[in-house]
């Protein structure tokens, strides 16, 4: 798996969970998901109905940012 697997495209994202990374951005932080578990964001946006693979790099993506 590239090192870099979470910089995926806002069209990549929207085609495989039906909405916008901003969408998710906005979620997560409501979740306060920067002060928690990566695993429980991830769990928290398979709720949402994200796939494994793609609550994994929204997660990771988020993550990233927030450490910028």
């Amino acid at each position: 798996m590239k090192s870099d697997y979470w910089n995926v495209s806002d069209e990549q994202v929207l085609e495989k969970t039906g909405q916008h990374i901003q969408h998710w951005i906005i979620l997560l932080d409501s979740f306060d998901a920067a002060d928690k578990k990566s695993n429980d964001v991830v769990a928290f946006l398979q709720q949402h109905k994200v796939p494994k693979y793609w609550a994994r790099t929204i997660t990771t993506l988020y993550l990233k940012q927030k450490e910028d």
